[in-house]
């Protein structure tokens, strides 16, 4: 794995069933409502979105989503913009109620955004881990955790 390329992944059980998870998940336009980094979404279509997400440093992320699956078990986006790649959210019942595994595979392909990875990797990966746990805190409040 070179320095432009992330591997993030992510879990968490929250206490609703999986049908109720899947549905605020393929939600996209309404992920600000409960996920703080995510500051807009423009749907562009019924499988695309442009999404701005910025987590603690002081930059905007802009991606174009694209739904490759909305399966009950697992959902799926592409990704392109200054990362591309994938991220996908895999939903399993577990006795607290749903499991949800959160994997992204991206490669960062902007010419800041490569030379970042060169210098800021560490920060840069702790950024979207701070991302992920507003994910998780957000879903678990707008959940009713």
């Amino acid at each position: 794995m070179g320095a432009a390329d992330y591997d993030f992944e992510h879990s968490m059980v929250l206490a609703a069933d999986p049908a109720t998870v899947h549905e605020v998940l393929v939600d996209l336009e309404h992920f600000g409502s409960w996920w703080p980094q995510v500051r807009a979404v423009a749907k562009l279509g019924d499988d695309d979105a442009l999404v701005v997400c910025r987590s603690v440093l002081p930059y905007d992320l802009e991606l174009h989503l694209h739904a490759e699956r909305r399966d009950p078990e697992l959902l799926r986006v592409a990704i392109d913009g200054p990362i591309r790649g994938y991220a996908q959210w895999q939903l399993a019942p577990d006795p607290g109620g749903t499991r949800l595994d959160f994997e992204q595979r991206v490669r960062a392909v902007n010419r800041w955004f490569v030379l970042a990875s060169y210098l800021f990797k560490p920060v840069l990966r702790w950024n979207h881990h701070r991302m992920m746990q507003g994910a998780e805190d957000g879903l678990q409040r707008y959940l009713g955790d």
